[in-house]
This record gives C-alpha cells, structure tokens and sequence, in this order.
C-alpha cells in the first residue's frame, strides 16, 4: 500500500529546510554575470602584481562569451607561488638590503607584500651611527656620557646590522649596513698614484692576473667582469670608518685579514684644487688630501647606487 504525502505537508518540510538554512548563515543572491559584482581579478593581474607590480584591473561589467579558448600561456598557480618571495629569517630588510635592492615581504599603506627597496623615491637609509660609545673630556680622559650630549652619549644615527659584515668565501666581502661589496684583500693592488688607482681598480675581474702588478689573482672567484670594480668614492670609504676604534678604524670583527692601517686613494677630486683628490687615513679614521701624483693605497669596492 502506497503512502502520498499532500501538498500541505510537503510545503511545510519545505519551509522548515529553508529555516535550519537561514539559520546556518545567510546567503547572498549571486550578482549576475554582467554585473560589475561578478569582475573578479585574472591569475595573469595576480602574476603580473607579484611580478612588476602592476595596478591590474578586474572584468568590466560587460559580460561576452569568449570567442577563442585561453591562451597557452595563461599563468597558474605553480607560477604565482614561484613569483613569491623566499622567507628571510635573518633579521629581515635591514637598510643595506634597500640599498641593494633586495626583495622581501613589507608593510605598506596597502597592508603586506613584495616589496624592492631601491634607495630612492623618497627612501633613505639615512645616516649610520659612528661606532662611538664613550665619551672624553677635554684633556682626553674617558668620563661618564650623562649629559654631555657627546656623540658617545647620543649615538645618533642608523643602528649597525649585526653582523655588520658577510664574507662572502669568494673574495669579496659585502657591508650589510651600506650593502657596497669590498676587496676583501685591501693590500692586493698596492700603492698607486690616483690616475692608476682608478685603472687598476676599474680592470679588475674574477681570474685577473698580474692585478696589482705582481702575479696575484687578488682571491676573487665572484664571476665577477671587468668594469664591474671601481675606487669607491670618499664618503664609501668612510662608511667604513668605526670612531670607536683605530689601527685600523674598522668596526670589530671586520673580515679583511692583514688589512694595513695605510692611506687609500677615494675616487673623489677637491673642487678647491682639482690637482688633488681625497684618501682615507684607516689607522684613525681621518679624511685628507693630497696631490694626485702621489701614491696611496687602493681599495676596490663595487655595487651602490
């Protein structure tokens, strides 16, 4: 014998269903395909954000049938994920890592994402702490900073990364604070007058011979290309100057084994007499000029801005 529910009842199963429905959470009516609540962004706006950070835009509201079937080089998810940037678990973007432009996850006005620091538009990595931290009086004995307002006391400036340098293994030595990458054999191409310095500088490369004058390849194995070193110019010397320290005045545990405490040559001319150029004196740290016929060390840098 066969049961029929009536329309009554089953209207009424009907109404409770919909009930334990609106109870569970509201659903929202789907806007239609050619209205503009429908626009979603494509996988090809999300790569090209990642990648160029493009603005990208969402369908219009206009909705049409395609035409032609996707292209072959629409992006997938493997690609987006590709695009994205590896985990720094170091010390995050420290200001050598904007200098150099190195890509890392930010916070900006529009919330978190990839961002380049470049050193400019607007960004700056400011100016470093001088590596003081103990104050003097007059006659040159150590006293206590309260008050003084020395720069022992304030130390002012962009904190130092620690570490302050990387050796990078392959000759060369990268200054995470300015992110400028040194010889890391200072003493390789010797004392040269200024003319020289730049040459000698400018021509070295991973593999050089004879670099400095003698049969020494300077340790370089960096792939690095002719025209890629340069002699720095003097305020890049001088980033490298810790006021708390001397013989060398380097920051402790700088990683430039035997570096003498000698005179090197900046790239930089006096503009009051063009017949000589700046040097750093690295036993105290001093700047000084002289005439560009004179010999002083060279101490090739490469990278910045």
């Amino acid at each position: 014998m066969s049961h029929r529910r009536s329309p009554a009842v089953l209207a009424g199963a009907l109404l409770t269903l919909c009930a334990v429905t609106a109870r569970a959470g509201s659903l929202d009516a789907p806007a239609a395909p050619d209205n503009a609540g429908s626009a979603l962004y494509t996988l090809d706006a999300l790569y090209n954000r990642l990648n160029t950070g493009a603005a990208g835009s969402k369908r219009g509201a206009t909705f049409a049938e395609p035409t032609a079937a996707p292209a072959a080089t629409m992006y997938d998810l493997d690609a987006l994920m590709a695009k994205m940037p590896a985990v720094d678990a170091t010390n995050g973007a420290v200001p050598g890592d904007v200098i150099s432009g190195k890509t890392y996850w930010g916070l900006t006005a529009a919330g978190w994402g990839p961002q380049t620091g470049t050193g400019a538009g607007g960004v700056s990595a400011g100016v470093p702490q001088t590596g003081q931290t103990t104050c003097y009086n007059a006659s040159g004995a150590v006293i206590d900073c309260s008050g003084t307002g020395q720069d022992g006391a304030l130390q002012k400036g962009v904190a130092w990364p620690d570490p302050r340098f990387t050796d990078n293994g392959n000759g060369t030595v990268t200054d995470n604070l300015t992110g400028l990458i040194w010889l890391t054999d200072a003493y390789c191409l010797g004392s040269q007058i200024w003319t020289n310095a730049l040459s000698k500088a400018n021509a070295l490369f991973d593999g050089c011979t004879n670099c400095g004058g003698t049969d020494n390849d300077c340790g370089l194995t960096d792939s690095s290309t002719a025209g890629q070193w340069r002699l720095p110019n003097i305020k890049e010397l001088l980033s490298l100057v810790d006021s708390g320290q001397f013989n060398p005045a380097l920051p402790t545990g700088y990683p430039f084994p035997g570096v003498p405490s000698k005179f090197y040559w900046s790239s930089t001319t006096c503009a009051d007499g063009t017949n000589y150029a700046w040097f750093l004196s690295l036993g105290d740290g001093f700047i000084l000029s002289t005439f560009k016929a004179n010999a002083r060390y060279v101490w090739p840098v490469r990278g910045g801005q």
